[in-house]
């Protein structure tokens, strides 16, 4: 009889293993994702400084440099030419992640605005002299600047997920799955700048020019258990404050501001 009873409950053991789905648990998955971004900045004042010049512009505008639908965002070769996001994650828990990468984002000083600006110049230019809080046209022969190769956050975020998917009728979650998932992040900068003051030769290389922190949410989409349609909308606060602008090690800038990107990525969630 033992025996017997023993059998049973290994077959309604076994009979329950059989039935839980793949999506129910996803504590020690991983998860990938590719994609791209749009970004907006609030206008900010850059500070510039060197051994013949100092001076404030005061409330820039600047804009993001999308790429549109283009191959490009699986060319290797071409990859940092459009704007797009990478993470590699892990599940620590059924609802919780953390997970690395980077936002290839792009900033865009715009050109031949009018700004106010505070200062001096005495570098044998057009712009020398002394500026109190003045009109100026920031052309390209004074000065050009953007983080267009790019603005790179790179990042560590914390994140929560949660299966809302009962709340479209869905019961088959091994088929199709929708995850709402919000977090915080913080990480640092670290650009290649193309700046052009004062028409000097630029600074080309990549270097760690601040820190940024961020909050996001959004909704992770898990298509047949594996593949995943990312969408997340991200706000936070970037601190630049030691931008490498010519070769000359004592030209600088720095300036502060609050960005929001949208994202779109495809992924795939995975167990090793």
């Amino acid at each position: 009889m033992k025996k017997v009873f023993f059998l049973l409950l290994l077959a309604v053991v076994g009979s329950t293993q059989a039935q839980e789905r793949y999506t129910e648990k996803n504590k020690g998955k991983f998860f990938l994702f590719w994609g791209g971004n749009r970004g907006y900045y609030t206008n900010s004042d850059i500070t510039f400084r060197g051994d013949d010049y100092q001076f404030t512009i005061n409330d820039v505008e600047a804009v993001d440099r999308p790429k549109g639908w283009h191959i490009d965002y699986i060319n290797p070769l071409r990859m940092t030419i459009p704007q797009t996001n990478f993470r590699l994650g892990y599940y620590v828990g059924d609802n919780w992640t953390i997970s690395a990468g980077v936002d290839h984002m792009k900033y865009v000083m715009v050109q031949d605005q009018t700004v106010k600006i505070n200062g001096r110049v005495n570098a044998g230019t057009a712009h020398d002299g002394v500026y109190n809080n003045v009109d100026k046209v920031l052309t390209e022969d004074f000065l050009t600047f953007e983080h267009t190769d790019g603005l790179n956050y790179v990042l560590v975020e914390g994140a929560r997920v949660d299966d809302i998917s009962s709340l479209f009728g869905i019961r088959n979650t091994d088929k199709i799955q929708i995850n709402l998932t919000e977090g915080l992040g913080f990480g640092v900068l670290y650009p290649k700048t193309n700046t052009k003051i004062l028409n000097r030769e630029r600074y080309d290389e990549f270097h760690v020019a601040g820190v940024g922190m961020n909050a996001k949410a959004g909704l992770h989409v898990a298509l047949f258990k594996h593949l995943m349609l990312v969408g997340e909308l991200r706000g936070g606060y970037i601190n630049m404050y030691d931008v490498r602008t010519t070769m000359s090690k004592s030209d600088r800038a720095h300036h502060d501001f609050f960005f929001f990107e949208t994202m779109l990525a495809l992924g795939w969630i995975f167990r090793l």
